[in-house]
């Protein structure tokens, strides 16, 4: 025993000594190989026996590809020099390409506006009947290797079967193959291809009528404007339509008869799997009433209301339906009727079949049924809101097994008839396991575990903890404690909030969820806290939807609560307090300095909303209603209305390119502050958007940093 706890002291000394290097701001911001290391690109090739993933072989960069097997499988690794190898002169590759899949031995790539498909077992190519990818964003693939498609400029093209074709518009303000709707409601792209691949659903956006916003160029001399359409709240909307064009023909496009109010919302398109049938999900302009309607895609005949959903507050469809595929007449709904997200099971009459998940807790990820679709497989926060586990549920009896049952926030990365799962989690103890478990969640190999890429450094203690909020819910809170922390000495404090919608900050991932920033500020001997308050995702309906009609007023009670703990601690200095956080947090961040003046000495808010008029209609309208139903919510939400009472120091920055919150919202404020001869430090740059990246981000959070450092 004595030699063991010398051993043990040994290493506990050893341990403490080598933590001994702080963080510089370009760790903290840039510092991309202090954060664990997993797989890279991790995908499940088609038959879900084999996986494939970037990974570094003797220093060379590779595509590996791995077999599943009960004893050991097989790897196979494809370098850049075997592609090049294979391929003709003008089409040599400067760096490996990400590998789409068409079968277990082919996956298909772009090089030099070609199309290629790469044989990784006679490591040979071939060509690929591939649009000329000039102007071509966002390529995405044909799955069976029968050409690609992607948005241009103008619009769309699409290469089949070596017949190319352009879609385009030549007239301001129409707009197709796009994202639509300011990408609410579960909108990603403009782009539908038919199971068969033979039809293509897209969008075609009509924004003529929408008000134009100046994006101001000002490297140009003397500088112009590029004008942004953007919908504002209680304005005009763009006006949408759905249409088809068959890909193996020469005939107009079908336009899907959608009747109804020009302005409302068509959204998670899908097909059904016979290619007769396209569904969408119709909102109404208030967001309170959803309609999913069945349309024949031939004709664009409207077919028949399947269902409909009803909401006092809203709405939220964000899945398409999700067809059987032993049972195509049968499809998965997600709705979150009984106050949580869960899956519905219909058939094409519109029936109601069964509600397949169920409780006080929220499904986020669907990932598929078993071969005999006995069993489906989601990924939900039934253990607590603060991780993601994987479970199995019996269609028939509801009962659910947890398959990835450690501690933690579990992504899960499922094979085509979920056999197999890559699981990749980590929790405040594990900085990263990336685990290969069967249907049963039986465990089958530990593809990877990180080093702690941190040992070296020192560390402030990290703590999540929760409080009961005057609403009565648990608010999940995360603390940073600073490095050689003495609970006898008082510190200062930087709260750093979002506290909106879609989003949950405090997570029982490692680093509890947080990045570098905390710890660099932790170094520096501050404490930084983070509370989740209503309005913050993955909590159920009434929790998040609390704001509706008054954003800012329960979310800032929940801080408020927070606060309260936060001045309880004896280590808390509660009169050098701060408060930092970027758009909607960086709303939040104004409302309290401007409307709870004193509780905070210094913030920081980045790309605020200050006035909910002058947000998009899609979202703003959800959570609000329009202006003209919720005047007083307007007013009483109205940042400009409560400058006058800001105390302490309050430095607002923005993108002067912002396409999100416009540029105006910050220079209202600012224009408010002058006319009230209130003090506020402002700044801009003027050629980022809605957030500062790349390497400006370090002179971004060098001025934060230092903000609080000069005033806390």
């Amino acid at each position: 025993m004595r030699n063991i706890s010398t051993l043990l002291l040994v290493a506990i000394s050893f341990f403490s000594f080598s933590q001994d290097k702080l963080l510089t701001i370009q760790d903290a911001i840039t510092g991309y190989h202090l954060y664990p290391k997993g797989l890279s690109d991790a995908q499940w090739l088609p038959g879900g026996k084999w996986f494939s993933q970037f990974a570094v072989r003797d220093g060379k960069r590779s595509i590996e590809v791995q077999e599943i097997a009960v004893t050991k499988g097989r790897n196979i690794s494809v370098l850049l020099d075997d592609i090049n190898a294979s391929l003709p002169e003008d089409a040599k590759l400067k760096r490996l390409p990400r590998a789409n899949w068409i079968s277990v031995r082919e996956f298909q790539f772009i090089s030099n506006n070609k199309g290629y498909a790469y044989n990784i077992e006679e490591k040979t190519s071939r060509g690929l009947p591939f649009v000329n990818t000039v102007g071509v964003n966002r390529p995405q693939y044909f799955a069976d290797g029968s050409g690609m498609y992607g948005e241009t400029v103008e619009g769309f093209a699409y290469c089949r079967n070596n017949n190319e074709v352009h879609m385009y518009s030549d007239t301001d303000g129409i707009v197709i193959g796009k994202t639509v709707h300011r990408s609410e409601f579960g909108i990603t792209n403009g782009l539908f291809p038919s199971p068969s691949n033979m039809l293509m659903a897209y969008y075609d956006m009509d924004e003529r009528m929408v008000t134009q916003y100046p994006l101001y160029q000002l490297a140009d001399t003397p500088a112009t404007a590029k004008m942004l359409r953007y919908p504002t709240a209680g304005a005009k909307s763009h006006h949408v339509v759905v249409k088809v064009k068959n890909m193996e023909t020469d005939a107009a496009p079908v336009v899907i008869k959608t009747e109804g109010d020009s302005e409302q919302y068509l959204t998670n398109v899908s097909w059904s799997p016979d290619n007769k049938y396209i569904l969408i999900a119709v909102i109404n302009r208030e967001q309170n009433h959803m309609w999913l309607n069945m349309y024949a895609a031939e004709t664009g005949v409207f077919i028949k209301t399947l269902f409909e959903e009803r909401n006092d507050r809203y709405v939220e469809p964000e899945h398409p339906a999700v067809f059987l595929k032993n049972d195509p007449t049968k499809f998965i709904w997600w709705s979150e009727r009984d106050g949580y997200n869960h899956l519905y099971l219909y058939d094409l009459e519109g029936n109601l079949i069964k509600q397949l998940t169920k409780g006080n807790w929220v499904v986020t990820a669907y990932h598929g049924m078993s071969t005999d679709e006995s069993r489906l497989f989601i990924t939900a926060t039934k253990e607590t809101p603060l991780e993601r586990h994987l479970y199995s549920v019996d269609i028939n009896s509801g009962k659910m097994k947890n398959l990835t049952q450690t501690s933690g926030y579990h992504r899960i990365t499922a094979n085509e008839n979920c056999s197999m799962f890559i699981d990749d989690y980590s929790n405040t103890k594990v900085p990263r396991e990336v685990r290969l478990i069967d249907h049963k969640g039986s465990l089958h190999d530990i593809i990877t575990k990180a080093d702690n890429p941190l040992a070296a450094y020192k560390l402030g203690k990290m703590e999540l903890g929760k409080l009961e909020g005057n609403s009565g819910d648990y608010l999940y809170y995360r603390v940073f404690k600073p490095v050689d922390f003495n609970p006898r000495k008082k510190y200062p404090v930087v709260v750093y909030l979002y506290n909106g919608p879609h989003l949950q900050l405090v997570t029982n991932k490692w680093l509890g969820g947080a990045n570098l920033w905390y710890q660099y500020m932790a170094q520096k001997g501050y404490v930084v806290f983070s509370i989740d308050g209503r309005g913050s995702a993955d909590r159920g309906f009434a929790f998040e939807s609390a704001i509706h009609r008054n954003c800012g007023e329960k979310e800032m009670e929940d801080q408020l609560t927070g606060v309260e703990w936060l001045k309880k601690q004896k280590w808390v200095d509660a009169e050098r307090m701060g408060i930092h956080g970027w758009s909607y947090g960086g709303f939040m961040t104004t409302s309290m300095m401007s409307r709870h003046p004193g509780v905070f000495k210094a913030g920081v808010a980045g790309g605020p909303v200050i006035d909910w008029t002058l947000y998009e209609i899609m979202y703003t309208e959800r959570y609000m209603d329009t202006p003209q139903e919720n005047p007083e919510g307007y007013e009483r939400t109205n940042l400009k209305n409560h400058v006058k009472n800001l105390e302490g120091k309050l430095l607002m920055i923005h993108g002067g390119q912002d396409d999100v919150v416009l540029w105006q919202h910050s220079l209202q404020y600012l224009e408010e502050a002058v006319d009230a001869g209130i003090q506020l430090d402002y700044f801009v740059y003027p050629n980022h958007k809605h957030n500062v990246y790349g390497k400006d981000r370090i002179h971004l959070y060098q001025k934060v940093s230092e903000y609080f450092f000069d005033h806390l």
